[in-house]
This record gives structure tokens, C-alpha cells and sequence, in this order.
């Protein structure tokens, strides 16, 4: 599947997070996110890494960080990063979780915001234009030395697959998110592409059936 990437609005996004057709589509995200197997895929990254502050910029409701955090060993804090105000998990096996309510991009921006041993991404990336992306990358880079970020797969069988999660009972807003995502992924080096830091290692490829791997790491 060789088309250019085309982001589009995505209509989770529009809606108040108490709206039922969202809260609806957050439970399909979460089964999406189980079949995908992201959480895995992202802990795989970050074993034998030296957890005490980590990120999660587009946490949405905080699903996919309880899940990391439940393949991670640690003692850490956990920041919750959405526009959209967060519901806080409760502690567990020793993470403390916390939400922040802000723009991605000023956030990152921020020298306030501090630093984090990682900073990781669920199926947020594809969000951004590509300039605006670049932007995110490099705000990234100034607070952490470790990121890694699961994003859709864009191909054709991915394409495919997104126009069927209508089958496995994901509602109206998912089954059109699903399709718009696949058309916003990426595939080969797109990323890394965006990352314009000197002196960090780049890694970046498909993962499973459906996901896009991208990890960068500075000695």
C-alpha cells in the first residue's frame, strides 16, 4: 500500500468523554488495543530500563498505561498526558499514576514538565501532520532519552482488517476511526524521517498483523 499518509479528523475526538457513543468507543478501543497486542509489543521495549517517571502522552483514559504497567516490574510514577481530562487509575503493583491536562506540543515544551526515563506513545503519533509531528518528536527528545510508540500499520492488509471491526461489535465512531487511522499510519522510515535529534538510535518496522514500531534511544 504505497498512498501518501492522509490524516483526517477523527471523531472520538470530537466528542465529550462522558458522550456514550465515546465511552462506548474507548471499551472497542481497549479490545482493539488487546487483539493488537500493543501493550506487549511496547514492554518488550522497555525491559531491563530503569523505571522511576514515565509518560504517556495521549493517555486517553489510562487503559493502556494500567496494562504496561502490569507487564513492567517497578516502583515508578506514571504521567497521564491527554487534552481531555484523564481518569486516574488507582495505584497497583507499585505505580503511582497521575494525569496532566494540556496540549501534547506545550506540555513537552514546557522546561516545567521535567524529565522522564520514558516516554511512551499508543496509537497517537498518527495524529499529526507530518511538520507538526517533527515538532512533537523534537519536544520529545528534550524529555527523555528513551521513546517508544506503537502507531497503526499503513497497509493493505491493515486497511482491510480496519473495515471489519464492526464484526467483532465496535461502534459507529470506532469503525470510522479505524479506517481513518490505517490512512494516517505509517510504514517504513516515516518516522524516523521526523526525528530530527542528532545522537539517538533509531529503530522503526512492523510489528504483528497491524502495528508500527518506532523506538528512539540516546546513549
Amino acid at each position: 500500500m504505497a498512498v501518501a499518509r492522509t490524516v483526517e479528523p477523527e471523531w472520538l475526538d470530537t466528542l465529550e468523554p462522558e458522550d456514550p457513543r465515546a465511552q462506548r468507543s474507548r471499551r472497542d478501543l481497549a479490545r482493539l488495543n488487546a487483539i493488537m497486542r500493543n501493550a506487549g509489543i511496547v514492554a518488550r521495549e522497555l525491559r531491563g530500563v530503569a523505571l522511576s517517571r514515565i509518560a504517556e502522552i495521549g493517555a486517553g483514559d489510562g487503559a493502556f498505561a494500567v496494562r504496561l504497567a502490569g507487564r513492567l516490574r517497578g516502583n515508578a510514577a506514571f504521567v497521564l498526558l491527554d487534552r481531555q481530562t484523564a481518569v486516574v487509575p488507582a495505584a497497583r503493583d507499585g505505580w503511582r499514576f497521575e494525569a496532566a491536562t494540556r496540549d501534547a506540543i506545550d506540555w513537552l515544551e514546557d522546561e516545567a514538565t521535567g524529565t522522564f526515563d520514558a516516554i511512551v506513545a499508543n496509537l497517537f503519533l498518527h495524529h499529526f501532520e507530518d511538520a507538526a509531528l517533527a515538532r512533537l518528536l523534537a519536544a520529545i527528545a528534550r524529555r527523555t532519552s528513551r521513546f517508544v510508540a506503537c502507531e497503526p500499520r499503513r497497509s493493505a492488509l491493515a486497511l482491510g482488517a480496519s473495515r471489519l471491526v464492526g464484526f467483532v461489535g465496535c461502534n459507529d465512531v470506532t469503525r470510522h476511526d479505524a479506517v481513518a487511522s490505517v490512512r494516517a499510519g505509517f510504514r517504513d522510515r516515516e518516522i524516523s524521517g521526523l526525528w530530527r535529534t542528532a545522537g539517538w538510535r533509531l529503530e522503526e518496522g512492523s510489528r504483528g498483523l497491524f502495528s508500527h514500531l518506532f523506538t528512539a534511544s540516546r546513549p
